[in-house]
């Protein structure tokens, strides 16, 4: 699955887990708040590594994606206090309105608002970080009841969901707690909030604040906790595809990212990616386009080149080079380890030993890297690793390595090659 988006316009994404079973709806919402990573990180989680088998999941991983990429709580001010009013002037109406549509839909059964909250919440004083005035490791409600269709019982929903996911650890600081806010009873601050627009369009809401004492991965490992508990709670059945454990949920964070730009012009796997990618061919006056195999990634103008960005993090940056692009030329036959195959552009292809392009007629090929000289065409030619410079790899193993075709002086499209074989090559 690509999630599509524009450099220039980073919009929140929608995507539902449709089991195709009749069951309830949840809707998850993560990134309200751009500096709260464990948040958006489970929401992005669910997305690419879960399975619904029973009723849907809508997530919405990456509400305030701007502030996300930019590590700011808010670059137009805290989101989650523009759900009162707000005038169309502000840079942030369209986005408002487009998620309150969200939370409107009829088949919403449960809205849970992701965040990251300081300290650990509990209702009597322990320490300077937990006590009443915290909100980590707790789930927010605004009142105990609404008048809604379903789950109208709000506080005996969540505490449900607390008992369950308090069994997995015997940590007290790790266990959930419930917060009630009693917005209605004069709390002027959390009456503009996500969740109090939900409960006052009759849908039950929560928001589910994991301890920021913890490093992000720790963080999205309790979010999860708490997500599988509600769906369990509402009968959504579900598989995921990793241990929920620390160090899984750790590996699983920003791994196996595929990055494609200008219609699979230019694709590349970026899972232990070098820190800076060069000679990238780019498109000639042409805003940045890209699409991505995770709803947390994106493009974003830096200096002279790109940033490529996963959340709050940097993946790495490239270095580009601009050309006339050419549609002339779609896929390439390929000679791989003695086996003729025909690949087509835009794509990533194993090798094991070695490799070669068949020349294809007004096309020449260029295989980054590749150090034997005297070769203005390098179609035609048995590639080996050992023969291309490991730094021009794209990864920092050296094992995967760009074959770019072009017909004249304009660029037709790459397809990645990786090496899968014993790599003796250092770690440049």
């Amino acid at each position: 699955m690509l999630y599509s988006e524009v450099a220039t316009a980073l919009e929140f994404t929608l995507h539902k887990l449709d089991s195709g079973v009749t069951g309830p709806t949840l809707l998850v919402i993560g990134g309200i708040q751009g500096d709260e990573p464990g948040g958006f990180t489970a929401a992005s989680l669910l997305v690419n590594d879960y399975q619904v088998t029973k009723g849907q999941v809508w997530i919405v991983p990456n509400l305030n994606f701007d502030s996300i990429i930019r590590r700011s709580r808010g670059i137009y001010g805290d989101m989650n206090r523009k759900f009162s009013t707000l005038r169309n002037s502000d840079p942030e109406f369209e986005t408002i309105g487009k998620i309150k549509a969200i939370i409107k839909d009829p088949q919403v059964s449960m809205i849970l608002n992701l965040h990251d909250g300081s300290g650990f919440y509990h209702e009597e004083y322990i320490d300077k970080d937990e006590n009443s005035q915290r909100w980590g490791q707790s789930i927010v409600i605004d009142q105990s009841t609404i008048p809604a269709k379903h789950y109208g019982d709000i506080e005996s929903v969540a505490r449900r969901v607390i008992a369950s996911a308090n069994r997995d650890t015997a940590d007290s600081k790790a266990q959930f707690r419930l917060k009630n806010t009693r917005t209605r009873e004069g709390d002027k601050e959390m009456e503009k909030t996500l969740t109090y627009f939900a409960i006052n369009n009759g849908k039950a809401a929560m928001g589910i604040e994991a301890s920021k004492n913890y490093p992000t991965h720790v963080r999205t490992l309790q979010h999860l906790r708490v997500l599988e508990s509600m769906m369990d709670t509402m009968g959504i059945t579900y598989s995921r595809n990793f241990k929920l454990t620390e160090k899984s949920v750790f590996d699983k964070i920003g791994s196996n990212i595929q990055l494609a730009l200008f219609d699979n012009k230019i694709r590349l796997d970026l899972d232990d990616s070098r820190r800076s990618i060069g000679y990238v061919p780019m498109k000639k006056r042409s805003p940045m386009e890209f699409t991505a195999n995770n709803p947390l990634v994106a493009v974003v103008k830096s200096n002279q080149g790109y940033k490529v960005r996963y959340g709050n993090r940097g993946v790495t940056f490239l270095d580009p080079q601009h050309f006339i692009f050419d549609d002339s030329l779609q896929q390439a036959d390929f000679e791989i380890d003695g086996k003729n195959r025909l690949v087509p552009l835009g794509t990533v292809v194993d090798v094991n030993e070695s490799f070669s392009v068949t020349p294809i007629k007004d096309h020449r090929v260029n295989i980054i890297g590749f150090k034997r000289t005297g070769y203005s065409n390098e179609s035609g030619l048995s590639i080996r690793r050992h023969e291309i410079l490991p730094r021009f790899s794209v990864d920092k193993q050296a094992n995967k390595f760009r074959v770019e075709f072009y017909k004249g002086k304009k660029y037709s499209g790459m397809v990645l090659v990786n090496f899968v074989g014993d790599n003796k090559l250092a770690k440049k």
